[in-house]
């Protein structure tokens, strides 16, 4: 096992100096979950919730957690994003929205976490939008599914 970056030889956390690496392509896919009532869905997808588009806003937000990401997790780099996109797909046999961000940039760092706390928070913000008529939801599976550029290459999940 690679040893953790985030820690100096004293054990103490510290954020790594990216400085010395040379500048590439990045790009990060990560997905999420967010499970719910049979009503709730139909009341998403037919757009009749008092709050309004609650896809358009999670979208919304789930872009701008990617460009806040080195704010909120203390030892991201912040990173000059090229572009993100924050895909839904209702599923109705399950009762979910599936939720998929693909993060990008050209730089000395990846952009995982960006993908990962855009799903987070685009997930959250439907929560927060449709927790009047059902608390009971659930966000999990939040995971990367790919990620390419710098050293180490490319990374797919199985």
């Amino acid at each position: 096992m690679s040893k953790l970056t985030h820690f100096n030889q004293a054990g103490e956390a510290h954020m790594v100096d990216v400085g010395d690496k040379p500048a590439s392509a990045r790009r990060a896919v990560a997905a999420g979950r967010i499970r719910m009532r049979a009503d709730t869905l139909r009341l998403i997808r037919e757009g009749g919730h008092k709050k309004g588009d609650v896809l358009a806003v999670a979208r919304v937000a789930g872009i701008m957690a990617t460009k806040r990401t080195a704010d909120l997790v203390p030892m991201c780099h912040p990173l000059a994003l090229t572009h993100v996109a924050v895909e839904f797909e209702l599923q109705d046999a399950d009762g979910a929205i599936d939720c998929t961000v693909t993060a990008e940039t050209r730089g000395q760092t990846g952009v995982e976490m960006e993908a990962l706390t855009g799903v987070q928070v685009a997930l959250l913000t439907i929560y927060d939008m449709c927790k009047s008529v059902d608390r009971g939801m659930v966000i999990d599976g939040v995971r990367l599914l790919e990620k390419s550029g710098g050293k180490s290459g490319h990374w797919q999940r199985d």
